[in-house]
């Protein structure tokens, strides 16, 4: 028996590999946390895999542990980790453990500073539809899969969404660098993370050390709108075969839309297709794709008026998500809002980045927390410093999470009264703007 603990085991990945690594015959999974919420608290009872207590408690951190999984939640001085130090325990991140249960494997991976998530779900939701097997780890709970990581000994293909965030309290390299891809997709390249990446420039350099890191004769996918993308490829190995795209513009209808999921559907085309297979196939199934969970869900219909809830945070994904349902809804009154919520959104050099983001709104709400940015031990920031780096006249911004939902209730109320076609309202975080409601607006 294998025996594995899990040190930070409530995050969303950390849990969904826990659960994965569980299923497998033969292996014993353990894990703590110093706090654990919903979805994972109820992954993990349900499993029987969740702490009896919160906390980190060193001495079940024994010699016949094989290997410990470290969270990026977890310190440097974590008391479970220095345990696991003293008696040579092998430590593996998130990452490096998803390498090396699939090195043996074709691995394709998905990055870039947005549409990862999305565009890792349609490979794999048509991968599934064919009858592929396939290992994966993905961002968001996809329709039809249990789980968002999967492990096997008998899948041929990895899929990974690859993020360029740090790997662990260890290693303050990418995740990405750690996958190796045979394929890999980079969507563009727009400033995030300025915590970790102070300037842009050090930004893309981590996406060209992940073009450097790909196997021998590997395929490197990338968005041919962004010069960033262009550059490195011109820069790439001559082993690796480049091969730029552009948005699908076929008469195949499809479920998903805006130019930015266009764009995310033909990169993953061109990534099935490099296993073999075929564009009319991949069309075909795609077609039924409705997208993966908080990336423009559907959360309210009815017969003038529609809401969607959405991942979007920075400033590229914002503008793409807010393009996307004006274009949809050209007639509707379009009411966004969104919650400045990671660290990079909350910093005062950040925020010029998100100018004229939410432009096309007609009604645009912004919420900060001023109690998140204290507990990040960020720089004050002032409503007043935000709504003129947004920069566009439809810019309301709120610190407040009770005033925003009354304000947003009335709007609502007021917007289908007053507007025969109806209203659009999108709602777009990383956060849970501290509790909002959107059902009661």
């Amino acid at each position: 028996m294998t025996k594995i603990h899990f040190i930070a085991i409530g995050g969303a990945a950390m849990h969904n590999l826990a659960l994965a690594v569980a299923s497998k015959a033969g292996y014993q999974v353990t894990g703590s946390d110093d706090e654990i919420f919903e979805p994972a608290l109820s992954h993990l009872r349900d499993a029987g895999l969740l702490p009896d207590e919160t906390g980190w408690h060193p001495e079940r951190i024994t010699p016949d542990t094989d290997a410990i999984i470290l969270g990026m939640h977890a310190r440097e001085d974590n008391p479970e980790l220095l345990r696991a130090k003293e008696l040579g325990i092998k430590i593996y991140s998130f990452p490096e453990y998803l390498y090396e249960q699939t090195k043996d494997k074709i691995r394709i991976v998905v990055g870039g500073s947005h549409g990862k998530t999305t565009t890792t779900s349609m490979i794999l939701y048509v991968l599934q539809r064919l009858g592929i097997e396939a290992d994966y780890m993905v961002g968001a709970q996809i329709e039809g899969f249990e789980r968002m990581v999967r492990l096997s000994d008998t899948a041929k293909y990895a899929v990974f969404e690859g993020d360029e965030y740090l790997t662990s309290p260890l290693d303050l390299r990418s995740k990405f660098l750690w996958y190796h891809p045979h394929i890999a997709i980079l969507t563009g390249i727009a400033w995030d993370h300025i915590n970790v990446f102070p300037t842009f420039p050090q930004y893309v350099d981590t996406f060209r050390q992940f073009v450097d890191s790909f196997e021998p004769d590997g395929t490197f996918i990338y968005y041919q709108g962004d010069e960033n993308l262009r550059a490195i490829a011109e820069g790439a190995r001559k082993d690796i075969c480049c091969i730029p795209y552009d948005a699908y513009e076929g008469d195949v209808p499809m479920q998903v839309f805006g130019r930015h999921n266009m764009q995310n559907l033909q990169a993953a085309m061109l990534a099935c297709h490099s296993i073999g297979i075929a564009p009319d196939d991949f069309y075909r199934e795609i077609s039924t794709f409705t997208g993966a969970s908080n990336r423009l869900e559907k959360i309210f219909e009815n017969g003038t008026s529609v809401a969607y809830k959405d991942f979007a945070h920075s400033p590229s994904k914002l503008k793409a998500t807010v393009n996307a349902v004006r274009e949809r809804y050209p007639d509707k009154k379009l009411i966004a809002c969104m919650e400045l919520h990671t660290f990079s959104s909350l910093m005062a050099d950040f925020l010029p980045q998100y100018k004229n983001c939410m432009a096309e709104a007609d009604i645009a709400y912004v919420y900060f927390n001023p109690k998140v940015i204290e507990h990040k031990r960020l720089t004050p920031i002032t409503a007043e410093e935000v709504r003129q780096a947004f920069g566009s006249d439809n810019i309301t911004v709120f610190t407040e999470s009770a005033a925003l939902q009354t304000q947003l209730t009335e709007t609502v109320r007021c917007q289908r009264e007053a507007h025969s076609q109806g209203i659009a309202l999108l709602m777009m975080s990383s956060g849970t703007f501290d509790g909002l409601n959107v059902k009661d607006t």
